[in-house]
């Protein structure tokens, strides 16, 4: 059997109680058709780049999958036809990867402390940055540029 990992994209308005229903679902696909699922991560709501299908976000999960084609074929046959499925993505591995998957791993790294020394100051020959408003106001406020008159007809 080979070995897949195997991810997919939820709709927004759906509960996490329904997303591992769905992975539940699709894990039973799998071992029905003679596979067996391993590590799954739900990896949550994120943000998407753009929208699919009218939604902005969307409910990540990971599963690590060795089956058969035949099971992950019929497993994304049933992907495509549920309309809470927005995208799915399955990749061929040669070994599953143990731990964390690197979407767990930076949600840990974000729990670290900040260092709050505020903005670097390394100018280097340029001198200071600028910051907004650091420009003198000009006098007479604001310059408009004439506007342009519509030829008269006589």
């Amino acid at each position: 059997m080979a070995l897949y990992e195997h991810v997919f994209l939820a709709r927004q308005d759906m509960s996490a109680q329904q997303v591992d229903a769905l992975v539940e679902q699709y894990k039973g696909v799998i071992e029905a058709n003679g596979g067996k699922v391993g590590r799954v991560e739900n990896w949550g709501l994120k943000s998407l780049t753009y929208r699919m299908k009218k939604n902005r976000k969307a409910h990540y999960a990971l599963m690590d999958i060795d089956a058969p084609a035949a099971a992950v074929h019929e497993m994304e046959r049933q992907m495509r036809i549920n309309e809470d499925v927005l995208r799915y993505m399955t990749l061929a591995v040669e070994k599953h990867e143990d731990g964390p998957s690197a979407m767990m791993q930076k949600r840990d790294r974000d729990d670290r402390p900040r260092d709050d020394r505020g903005p670097r100051r390394d100018f280097g020959d340029r001198g200071p940055r600028r910051e907004f408003g650091d420009r003198p106001p000009r006098e007479g406020g604001f310059e408009r540029a004439p506007r342009p008159s519509a030829p008269r007809e006589s």
